[in-house]
């Protein structure tokens, strides 16, 4: 994992429950008649974590719900906005849907590498 050289100022824990829910949502509502795939980016933006899953699909399908205690579902997004800093969902470049999340200062210290390159 490309994070196990960094030290980390936030839960890994976290990051692979946030990053299981989206694969999961992705796997579950995804929807293509052709080749069916589900993508995951992640790399760090600065002191930042940025984790995008792309899946086949439409993009107004996704919606953050407030389920109730005895529902057995509806949970994945509702954690994902609990955690993290910031998420989001649209179209994705590879056709589909993409659902993403942010977390700040996830790492300690900031680089000043150009996240698109990994250059300073």
């Amino acid at each position: 994992m490309f994070i196990a050289k960094e030290k980390l100022a936030r839960s890994t824990d976290d990051c692979l429950l946030l990053i299981s829910e989206l694969v999961t949502n992705a796997i579950v509502y995804g929807e293509s008649d052709g080749l069916w795939r589900v993508r995951m980016e992640w790399y760090r933006a600065g002191a930042s974590l940025r984790v995008e899953v792309h899946n086949p699909g439409f993009p107004a399908r996704v919606r953050l719900r407030r389920p109730a205690a005895r529902d057995a579902h509806g949970r994945g997004l509702w954690i994902v906005n609990e955690l993290a800093d910031e998420w989001w969902s649209g179209p994705s470049p590879y056709s589909g849907t993409v659902v993403g999340f942010l977390m700040h200062k996830m790492f300690v210290g900031s680089s000043s590498q150009d996240p698109e390159t990994g250059r300073a």
